[in-house]
């Protein structure tokens, strides 16, 4: 079957296919972007769902990105996690792209904790730093939103004026306090990729307001307010953007690379598991 066919076509037999093989609904979406894997060894699961076993849904075909839903508990709160993402540069549609968020949504989860490795533009964020997005930058040049007279289960019209939960970020910021964790909060700006940006381009998102940059979390995000879930967003720095730091046209910049992301993105992911993990524990999600 043609990668997005089912998921355009028949959405609705897709769900109830998944509700029918799992035995808590979830109440939380963990979307674990590359370096966090390590949070999947904490779930208690129920059911495991290959991305590649729901019909119309590609696998991944991303390193880092597994590619899998966890269905179970974490900290004993019931959860869905999302084992990597898609992402537009690998060439699928936008209902295909954000696919796996609005899955999550109609299964009725009513927050979302959203993560990804990123690149520091803001000179004070250094590799292996993180950071709680409160607000981003859409330069990917389309979106996920489908047009007004097919919206069906979403707002066409999101109010974005609030995307990430103010309250979430509280609860992220005074858990990272509590755990000796410093979480700074900016701006995150989505480029289409898949090759990392030049210094003209980060020039350009540093003079927009962009903090960090990167290529996924936005189509996510639009998906799921759009459908009026929760959303807290995290971004693990894995390496200074090209040319921040260096006067414009200068030499010997290190290149930036994938397997440089994953690397420090593993360790920056070992903090941000503990802060999520003590979210969790802590109620920070009850509705």
């Amino acid at each position: 079957m043609k990668p997005g066919i089912a998921l355009a076509e028949d959405f609705g037999a897709v769900v109830a296919s998944l509700r029918a093989r799992i035995r808590t609904a979830p109440l939380v979406h963990l979307l674990l972007g590359s370096g966090l894997s390590g949070l999947e060894r904490l779930v208690d699961v129920e059911e495991e769902v290959l991305f590649g076993e729901i019909p119309g849904l590609p696998s991944t075909g991303i390193a880092g990105h597994a590619g899998h839903f966890l269905f179970g508990r974490c900290e004993d709160v019931p959860v869905v996690v999302q084992c990597g993402r898609l992402h537009f540069y690998e060439g699928h549609p936008p209902w295909v792209i954000t696919a796996p968020a609005r899955i999550a949504a109609a299964m009725g989860v009513r927050s979302s904790v959203v993560t990804a490795a990123v690149g520091g533009v803001d000179r004070r964020l250094r590799p292996g730093g993180l950071m709680v997005i409160d607000d981003h930058i859409n330069l990917l040049s389309r979106t996920p939103l489908p047009p007004p007279a097919q919206a069906g289960d979403a707002n066409p019209f999101p109010d974005m004026s609030a995307s990430y939960d103010r309250e979430l970020q509280k609860a992220a910021l005074e858990q990272a306090a509590r755990l000796g964790v410093r979480l700074a909060r900016g701006t995150y700006a989505a480029l289409l990729g898949p090759s990392f940006e030049t210094p003209a381009e980060i020039r350009m998102v540093e003079r927009m307001g962009g903090d960090v940059v990167g290529m996924s979390v936005v189509p996510e995000v639009l998906t799921l307010r759009a459908r009026g879930v929760r959303v807290l967003a995290f971004a693990m720095v894995t390496n200074m953007a090209c040319g921040v730091g260096m006067a414009p046209g200068a030499e010997g910049a290190d290149a930036i690379s994938h397997d440089e992301v994953l690397e420090v993105g593993n360790r920056a992911g070992a903090v941000l598991e503990r802060v999520i993990r003590g979210m969790l524990a802590g109620g920070a999600f009850a509705v």
